[in-house]
């Protein structure tokens, strides 16, 4: 194995020496070097990062079956990767119409920093209210991981993220009451929205579906989701399956803030008289 990689090595170091341009073919380099670290930034904490991980093992394999002389299965995974590039985009097409699509906002930006902070405020006015009068709700608040895949049923609305629309959604005579509301690119993309649940069994005791399907949406992806608890009037936000209870208004609007300008990570708390960092845990405030 030694002698295998040390051949490869200098067969690799051979071709640099006989072609390499130090101007041109550094610029070349630092060019991939920056597309992979974006696109490492892009699929960070989604699914992708798996299927990449899975993909990057078949070619360790590969290597080893080269090394041990391994035919039959270095014939299955080089038939494999001939069909590589069909493959990885059908592994990828999620990840690859989002970076797409990230790209045209640089140039284009869905949402204002005006409209992002008056969208926050409505969704903080609106869980403030849904909390006084004990009435259980459930906003997610979509990033860069898109939710299509993730999510069941739900109304396509395409409204403005107002306090008075949220609370008519989730009133109890409403018919899209039970789901979830996405809120993507600064709009309500849609209500009544079913979410995964979560198989974890270390939530709190007494946390409901609502809370489970927050954790579940939230593993998976970097949503932001809003909680508001039907039996106790809490406020909760959950983010990377982690779930920060207990919150008022004006902390809920903190967190909210710095999660989206993308300040803090996933692992932020709330304790009395701002935010704090602490090991990404579960941390319960009271009852539920």
């Amino acid at each position: 194995m030694i002698q295998f990689l040390w051949q490869q090595l200098v067969a690799v170091w051979g071709y640099v020496e006989a072609n390499y341009h130090p101007v041109w073919d550094t610029l070349d380099i630092l060019a991939v070097a920056f597309a992979v670290y974006w696109l490492l930034l892009l699929i960070r904490g989604t699914r992708a990062v798996q299927m990449l991980m899975g993909l990057l093992l078949l070619i360790v394999v590969r290597l080893v079956s080269e090394w041990a002389q391994l035919a039959t299965v270095g014939l299955i995974l080089d038939n494999f990767f001939t069909w590589g590039v069909i493959i990885i985009i059908i592994l990828f097409q999620q990840d690859i119409r989002r970076a797409l699509a990230r790209m045209g906002r640089g140039f284009f930006p869905a949402v204002t920093p005006r409209e992002e902070t008056q969208m926050l405020e409505e969704v903080v006015r609106a869980a403030q209210t849904l909390a006084q009068k004990r009435v259980g709700a459930l906003l997610v608040l979509e990033r860069k991981t898109n939710l299509d895949d993730m999510i069941e049923a739900g109304v396509a609305l395409d409204a403005t993220v107002t306090k008075e629309l949220l609370t008519a959604i989730f009133l109890p005579y409403s018919p899209l009451h039970d789901g979830a509301v996405v809120v993507r690119e600064g709009r309500i993309g849609q209500a009544g929205c079913v979410l995964p649940l979560t198989l974890r069994t270390d939530l709190p005791e007494g946390v409901g579906t609502r809370h489970r399907a927050a954790v579940g949406i939230t593993e998976d992806t970097d949503a932001v989701v809003v909680v508001v608890s039907e039996e106790t009037a809490a406020i909760s936000v959950v983010v990377a399956g982690e779930m920060t209870r207990n919150l008022d208004a004006p902390r809920l609007r903190v967190v909210l803030r710095d999660l989206l300008a993308g300040d803090r990570e996933a692992h932020e708390v709330v304790e009395s008289g701002g935010v704090e960092e602490e090991p990404a845990r579960l941390r319960s405030v009271g009852g539920d």
